[in-house]
């Protein structure tokens, strides 16, 4: 069975006759009659009635046509693909994303490829910094946005396409005590926070933040959209990526707390993808032109 008998039968039942669905197809005849036989030899019987002046199918025939034009779409479907994928315009985006970049940086960034390349398929992947990296040694990924610099001296095949370097800064609820106060301490911090909330989205904790934890009288370890929520609602206070909480920030939702004497902490992140997969496809490297724009919207000096 092949695609030309595939055509020829669904033209001869759209046509309703052997000799116009010939012409249309622009062959002889005897070809397109051949072509059914050949085809009627594959199912197993006849297609059409051929004992009556008009032509019709046969039960098979009937229950053979919706498959012979699914068949022909897919195929169609698969050359336009084919066609579409050196330029970016079909296949497939599989990226990963740390669950603290996967809101102000990422949302953007996917909204403006998808609104350039919308028969891409998108699959996004969020985990821990590990899970990322084992999905992409094992091939489910072509790129991941990870902690950077990568700290497992085992894993030398992490090549950065994107850098991205913010600041995280200490937020709380306008109606929090700290944000009353014209100057803050990090004494007023480990008192006043109530809690000090810590977050898993460090490989490694900075000092400052570990110091500020230890001092404090009350603390609690959160997952950063759990701890971002009660923030939100006034309870404790806690270290953000900048792109985590901009848009809270800007809307009044949540306040920055800046501590006098305490040296501003950066959370440095990065695309990333293996050393052996750097030829990119066409689809990742849209999607990289998309995350750039985002990244320079955020003043990320993302490179």
């Amino acid at each position: 069975m092949d695609v030309e008998q595939l055509k020829a039968f669904e033209r001869i039942v759209r046509e309703g006759s052997f000799s116009r669905a010939a012409r249309v197809l622009d062959i002889a005849q005897p070809t397109i009659s051949a072509r059914i036989q050949t085809l009627e030899q594959e199912v197993g019987g006849p297609l059409f009635e051929r004992n009556t002046r008009k032509l019709t199918l046969t039960a098979r025939g009937h229950n053979f046509l919706p498959y012979a034009r699914k068949a022909l779409a897919i195929l169609n479907e698969g050359v336009e693909t084919a066609k579409l994928v050196p330029s970016g315009e079909r296949g497939r985006l599989s990226l990963g994303v740390l669950r603290s970049l996967s809101g102000g940086l990422l949302y953007p960034a996917l909204a403006d490829f998808y609104a350039n390349y919308p028969k891409v398929e998108c699959y996004v992947q969020d985990g821990s910094h590990r899970q990322l990296v084992e999905f992409l040694y094992d091939g489910v990924l072509e790129m991941a946005l990870i902690a950077y610099p990568n700290i497992d001296p085992y894993l030398l095949d992490i090549m950065p396409l994107m850098l991205f370097h913010e600041k995280a800064l200490l937020v709380a609820s306008p109606k929090h005590p700290l944000s009353q106060q014209k100057t803050v301490t990090k004494e007023m911090v480990a008192s006043l926070s109530n809690p000090f909330i810590l977050m898993r989205w460090w490989q490694i904790t900075p000092a400052p933040i570990l110091e500020l934890a230890r001092r404090s009288e009350a603390i609690l370890d959160l997952p950063g959209d759990t701890a971002k929520g009660l923030i939100i609602n006034g309870t404790g206070t806690g270290f953000f990526n900048y792109t985590q909480v901009a848009e809270e920030l800007k809307t009044g939702q949540l306040v920055e707390i800046k501590i006098t004497g305490f040296e501003q902490i950066f959370r440095d992140s990065a695309l990333v993808c293996l050393e052996r997969n750097r030829e990119l496809t066409a689809v990742a490297l849209n999607f990289v032109e998309c995350l750039k724009i985002q990244a320079n919207r955020f003043g990320l000096n993302g490179q």
